[in-house]
């Protein structure tokens, strides 16, 4: 069976391979169209004084060019609320926030991704073991989006929680297709962070040579995620000063987040990216576009398959890895004739 797997693995890696290079950009190709099938919700918080209001406002408008204008975000699927809106902005309220949230489990289907950005300032309350993060008037809590989350039909959702004392929002939030990011590894870590500055930094420029550790060309949310953790390390070491974030990533739905570096987690969201490469190697063929996506969609199922190793015997373990590569190859192999037929 072992043999069996090693030889499928091969022949996928051989394939992969033979994809990437059928994939290359054509030169004079026209530009495509946004993605349809991802979502953003950038959520900024209350300042509290001017330097954080120009801070919050700075890394909000960098993130919404970053989505729009670079990674294939389309402006009707990407929702900014902040504390002074401008353009087609919202404020950010809890009505508000459940509002959009109302509207993508309206829009949604199953299967397209979300992603969620929270730049502010969070609190924790120890006694009633409460973490918020801070709105325009009444806030919400962690419990409170994870109901909202908890209600979208599809279940596909990378949260990124750069706030202080946001570690409290990893048990809530986490759920089997989740990626939760936070900036700080519990709700005792309460001052202002400096996390989504260098995570915004890796995802801004396409392909971006330092975040892109793999060399892949592309920057993956494990890839951003341990991007900024260094960066925010570093920053720290750079001036003698105490640490006082420590940021933390759960992909495996367990509640449990994890710092840079714990081999532990990661296996999910390393399949998970910012861009829509699947369009852009398509070169506009709607039938490719989908098998692509559905590619993608294999390559995490098998990665989540892994995570089940130590649960399983060893037999019905490696029966399910066959059958999920199997599929896996079949579909790579359905690309590889249409990228013929496309590029004939």
């Amino acid at each position: 069976m072992r043999i069996q797997i090693h030889i499928l693995l091969l022949l996928l890696l051989i394939a992969c391979t033979a994809l990437a290079q059928e994939a290359a950009p054509r030169p004079n190709t026209k530009p495509l169209p946004a993605d349809p099938n991802k979502f953003a919700l950038v959520i900024t918080g209350i300042s509290g004084e001017e330097g954080y209001a120009k801070t919050f406002g700075a890394a909000t408008k960098r993130l919404h060019t970053a989505l729009t204008a670079q990674l294939g975000f389309a402006e009707e699927q990407t929702f900014v609320l902040t504390e002074k809106p401008e353009g087609k902005q919202q404020r950010a309220t809890a009505e508000n926030v459940r509002q959009v949230l109302v509207m993508l489990r309206n829009t949604l289907k199953p299967g397209q991704q979300l992603f969620v950005f929270f730049i502010g300032h969070g609190t924790f309350d120890a006694q009633l073991k409460l973490a918020k993060f801070n709105l325009v008037g009444p806030d919400l809590s962690a419990t409170d989006y994870a109901q909202l989350f908890n209600a979208l039909p599809s279940q596909r959702i990378v949260i990124v929680n750069a706030a202080s004392a946001s570690g409290e929002f990893i048990k809530p939030l986490s759920a089997a297709g989740r990626v939760v990011i936070t900036a700080t590894r519990s709700g005792m870590e309460q001052n202002a962070t400096r996390f989504m500055d260098p995570f915004i930094k890796a995802i801004e420029t396409v392909g971006n040579s330092e975040a892109d550790a793999d060399k892949s060309g592309r920057v993956s949310v494990l890839e951003a995620f341990e991007y900024a953790a260094k960066l925010v390390a570093k920053s720290f070491e750079a001036k003698g000063t105490l640490v006082t974030e420590h940021s933390l990533i759960d992909d495996d739905g367990n509640g449990e987040g994890h710092a840079l570096g714990d081999a532990a987690e990661g296996a999910y969201a390393k399949t998970i990216y910012f861009d829509s490469l699947p369009q852009q190697q398509a070169g506009g063929d709607a039938v490719l576009a989908k098998l692509f996506e559905e590619k993608l969609r294999l390559e995490g199922d098998v990665e989540r398959y892994k995570l089940q190793k130590k649960t399983l015997s060893e037999d019905v373990f490696y029966d399910g890895l066959e059958k999920q590569l199997i599929e896996l190859a079949k579909v790579s192999k359905e690309i590889r004739t249409k990228q013929r037929e496309v590029n004939r």
